[in-house]
């Protein structure tokens, strides 16, 4: 295997001499330089293209060289017969290198496409006696790309032995002789032995010389393909690294057709570098292979460590920690971790600490009992001097990916502490200025990741939404495909809690587009390429199933189709509570809640609320937090809030009202100190249906009237038909308060019915046909105390016909229920 040069470098190389001669015209000299330019320095993919683009470009130029043609081709010649093209002057260039003797020849006059530096002009004119005069057409710098490579060139080939060459110009010949067919038709006295003057010239002399050419090439002979063109040491391994930057930048898989090609080249070339057990344990743990990725990794550190003793060992360990917790080996993962942390301290390798220390730290909040035996005196502090030391560190090494990490991290910890928005939003613009100013393209995501988790926080879902549509479109090509799923689910969850659970299927199903793209939708939704590869990753994979099923469970338990939501629910919970993220475990356990709630079983939904606030911490944070010692992480303030929501609504269920109604003004204190206005929303919501049943329903409407124009700004259509129907509730509590047949009664009523009216149009958005049919219900009753007989009769008919068509769709008669703000549920 050559260990720079090939036969693709020689036509780059004749490419540039055309350059330079000027025999390229003015409109085909940007293609062909950024052609030239591509190959010979990583230039930033095309974002419209995949992002492997670049790998296939180079594969192909190493076993192809009608790459050439497709850039030549649409190019005419500067100088010479009408009808040429610049593809017949390269042609022409590569087969006046006719011989071994000639490819010397080309090699040695490379040395003038390169400008003379003073010190050659001086000793030329020393020699000559006079000054030389310039010569025509272009001369190249020596430390521009394409005077740096012509220089290497030629060193290469200078430093080859002669069999080194002579292989070289066999592989030449083999690589050009696709190309003879179409020169036979251009010029009619092209003979098959035209590929080599000495053969050539040997025929005429003697008519048998065709068997020594054939025992000489071969294959090349007769250009066939059978031979395969060897590939370069340089070429091999920059393959090799890109796939690994791919891999480890946006996590994923290589392509099929990708992969192919590079095995085909690998299996061609005499040496397999050692960095091809690194790609193979790279793909099999996206693969989701756990034995061949530990049989790789092994191999990979065992193959790169024989020479170079402990240097890398801490690598080998983070690499070993990040794969066991990939598969759900969470203790041997923290094992692994605190040993590179202390191998990297021992080393002194800051750059491999500071990773270990932010993988911790992201490990221990995701699965803070795991990591609650560390000890704080000795390897890990708390969140924040954990924070700290890394942001000290980042900025002193220069790690600006890290630093901006460690930046959103601590504006997180903010949140989930309940403290200061003011104070998280800080460290979200330092971070966006360190990404900005660094230009840490893959942090965009990130970053805007967590300013929709702001507005979020803060009620204002609009916002919300927009930054995660732009984040999409303008920032996912560059950022980690995770990254950009999360996104997409987000976005599908939104559409799911405004009731369009098909279209947030269709957004999660056109990831498996075959063009990569996601399609628009009625809704603003955004497009962004995501390779159709991308999900063939395990990880991923894992994440969109269950964000599908989670979204398929709320339809089912919005429809009342409880044996659909028995069979998802099973699914979803036979993943352990650590194998899922804990915003995705809060959801499938509240959701569970859900389900047992509408089931009847009271009992069990009561216990596991119980068992899910046991696992959080049993204080909840002040609001001037103090320094705290321990490393086990305080689970996120809005977890504990929607607990003690979930466990607040099942008293008010269960008619225990007065129980509910602390835990209720609790959840709304916290809410509001931390600035959790949807939350606060919720809360308002459990309150005012206590107030109700205890017949405080002055206090309850006041509230109610306080909090629906902010609730309405959020989007939550669920939320919002809840409100209403509570406020329905104290409206016809202060009717009932009210002298019959009053004008004050009769106002309450009608307020009571539009309340009702609005209720009923947000439920059925959201498919809600259980709490539907109750304000259905109500409105028959409140028709009824205004005397409105007539209307009372339609509406107490439509009632029995939505309990018929539920058992009719339940049945599996076909009727199925469509939920829609028109006022019917069925089509």
């Amino acid at each position: 295997m050559a260990r720079y040069l090939t036969p693709a470098k020689i036509g780059l190389l004749a490419l540039i001499e055309l350059y330079a001669d000027e025999a390229v015209t003015a409109d085909a000299i940007l293609p062909v330089l950024s052609f030239i330019t591509s190959h010979l320095v990583d230039t930033a993919t095309n974002l419209s293209s995949s992002p492997w683009h670049k790998a296939e470009r180079t594969a192909n130029l190493v076993t192809d060289i009608y790459e050439f043609e497709k850039v030549l081709s649409p190019h005419p010649v500067v100088l010479g017969m009408p009808g040429r093209r610049l593809w017949d002057s390269f042609l022409q260039k590569l087969w006046d290198i006719n011989s071994l003797d000639a490819m010397h020849e080309f090699f040695s006059r490379l040395r003038l496409l390169l400008q003379p530096t003073k010190e050659e002009l001086r000793r030329i004119a020393q020699e000559t006696g006079q000054m030389p005069e310039p010569d025509g057409g272009i001369r190249l710098c020596k430390t521009s790309i394409f005077g740096i490579f012509v220089r290497r060139c030629q060193l290469e080939f200078a430093r080859l032995r002669f069999h080194d060459s002579a292989d070289l110009w066999k592989s030449f010949v083999r690589y050009r002789q696709p190309t003879a067919q179409y020169l036979k038709k251009k010029n009619p006295a092209f003979e098959k032995l035209s590929f080599d003057q000495v053969l050539l010239v040997g025929e005429l002399e003697d008519p048998d010389f065709e068997g020594l050419a054939a025992a000489v090439y071969g294959d090349g002979l007769v250009g066939s393909s059978s031979a395969a063109l060897p590939i370069s040491t340089d070429d091999l391994e920059g393959l090799l690294e890109f796939q690994v930057e791919q891999m480890q930048q946006y996590g994923n898989r290589v392509p099929l057709e990708t992969r192919q090609k590079l095995q085909d080249l690998m299996q061609d070339s005499l040496l397999t570098p050692s960095v091809s057990h690194y790609v193979k344990f790279l793909d099999s743990w996206r693969a989701g292979d756990l034995p061949n990725a530990f049989d790789y990794l092994h191999r990979y550190f065992d193959y790169t460590m024989q020479n170079r003793d402990r240097l890398f060992y801490q690598y080998a360990l983070m690499n070993l920690a990040v794969l066991q917790a990939e598969f759900g080996c969470y203790a041997e993962a923290v094992d692994a971790m605190l040993q590179t942390v202390s191998t990297a301290r021992e080393n002194r390798d800051m750059t491999c600490l500071n990773f270990a220390l932010n993988w911790l730290f992201h490990f221990g909040r995701a699965h803070p009992s795991l990591v609650a035996h560390i000890d704080p005196a000795s390897t890990l502090g708390s969140a924040k001097e954990t924070l700290a030391f890394l942001r000290v560190r980042a900025k002193e090494t220069g790690m600006w990916t890290l630093w901006s990490s460690v930046l959103l991290s601590e504006a997180k910890l903010t949140l989930s502490n309940g403290e200061s928005v003011a104070t998280a939003l800080e460290n979200v613009v330092r971070a966006s200025q360190v990404i900005v100013e660094r230009n840490a393209r893959n942090m965009f995501a990130p970053h805007l990741m967590l300013v929709a988790s702001l507005w979020d926080r803060l009620g204002l879902s609009n916002l919300s939404t927009v930054t995660c549509e732009v984040a999409l479109r303008a920032h996912a090509p560059h950022g980690v495909f995770e990254d950009e799923l999360r996104l997409t689910c987000k976005l599908a969850m939104d559409l799911a809690g405004r009731g369009r659970y098909d279209d947030a299927l269709r957004l999660l199903d056109d990831k498996l587009n075959p063009d990569g793209t996601l399609v628009t939708t009625s809704t603003t939704t955004p497009s962004a390429s995501a390779a159709p590869h991308t999900l063939r990753a395990g990880k991923p994979q894992q994440y969109w199933r269950k964000y599908r099923g989670i979204i398929k469970l709320r339809r089912d338990l919005a429809r009342s189709d409880l044996d659909g939501a028995s069979d998802l629910l099973s699914q979803l919970l036979q993943s352990k509570f650590d194998d899922l993220e804990p915003d995705m475990a809060l959801s499938i356990d509240l959701l569970h809640v859900d389900y047992l709630t509408r089931l009847g079983d009271l009992p069990r939904a009561f216990s596991l609320v119980e068992d899910l606030l046991a696992r959080t911490s049993d204080e909840i944070p002040p609001a001037q937090p103090t320094d705290s010692t321990t490393t086990t992480p305080t689970p996120d303030i809005a977890f504990r809030i929607r607990l003690l929501l979930a466990k607040a609504n099942l008293y008010i269920r269960s008619n225990h009202p007065t129980r509910a109604f602390s835990l209720a003004t609790r959840a709304a204190s916290l809410a509001h100190r931390s600035r959790l206005l949807p939350l606060l929303w919720h809360s308002v919501a459990s309150l005012s249906s206590i107030l109700t049943s205890l017949s405080e329903f002055s206090a309850s409407s006041r509230l109610l009237c306080a909090a629906l124009p902010r609730a309405l700004e959020y989007d939550d259509t669920h939320l919002a038909a809840t409100l209403y129907a509570s406020l329905a509730d104290a409206e016809m509590g202060l009717a009932g308060q009210a002298a019959p047949g009053s004008r004050t009664r009769t106002e309450h009523l009608t307020r009571a019915n539009d309340a009702l009216d609005r209720a009923f149009a947000y439920f059925a958005e959201v498919e809600e046909s259980v709490r539907a049919r109750e304000v259905i219900a109500k409105r028959a009753a409140v028709m009824k105390v205004l005397g409105e007989k007539a209307l009372a009769a339609q509406y107490s008919a439509k009632y029995v016909a939505l309990v018929e068509r539920e058992e009719a769709r339940r049945k599996g008669s076909g009727v199925e229920v469509v939920g829609r703000s028109s006022g019917l549920f069925t089509t």
